[in-house]
């Protein structure tokens, strides 16, 4: 059996492990901890360690605020609702061009295993369009007439 590794008053991000709180499912002791903010959480020490857990949320909340104000799809729904989703349900990270994008075509992307470009579109968490094509052109257009179906929309294609 390991010895517990104390990880009183250490700092991992945002957080201050302040005393052990037992024992999580998978064994590992779990720490109470104080975020920066004020919040209490009881995160794995494992995941503390590795720098997996550093807030108790609230990073998160500020890194999406932040990306909800830079997103140019945002504006027209800004103030209407606290959601990161449009009207239809789709989240806008899904209709945002990437810039790891090289296409220049929102859910369009080139395969080198097979040598195809793969047209993609998730709609309420499932793939609605999941296709292999030969031409870049046949793949933008069935991204397209997806989009018209299900997100009832057209995207210009993007220059990249």
């Amino acid at each position: 059996m390991t010895k517990a590794i104390d990880l009183s008053g250490q700092r991992f991000g945002r957080l201050v492990a302040i005393k052990p709180q037992g024992k999580s499912t998978n064994g590992n002791l779990r720490w109470l901890c104080r975020c920066d903010c004020g919040n209490y959480t009881e995160v794995d020490g494992v995941q503390l360690r590795r720098g997996d857990s550093r807030s108790c949320g609230c990073l998160r909340r500020e890194v999406m605020k932040k990306q909800y104000q830079n997103n140019p799809a945002m504006d027209v729904y800004r103030g209407k609702s606290d959601s990161f989703y449009n009207k239809d349900g789709v989240s806008y990270a899904s209709i945002k061009r990437s810039k790891r994008n090289h296409s220049g075509v929102i859910g369009v992307s080139f395969d080198e295993k097979t040598d195809h470009w793969l047209a993609r579109l998730m709609f309420h968490g499932h793939y609605v369009l999941l296709k292999s094509f030969d031409t870049f052109e046949e793949a933008v257009e069935a991204r397209q007439h997806a989009e018209i179906k299900y997100l009832k929309r057209v995207k210009k294609v993007q220059e990249a």
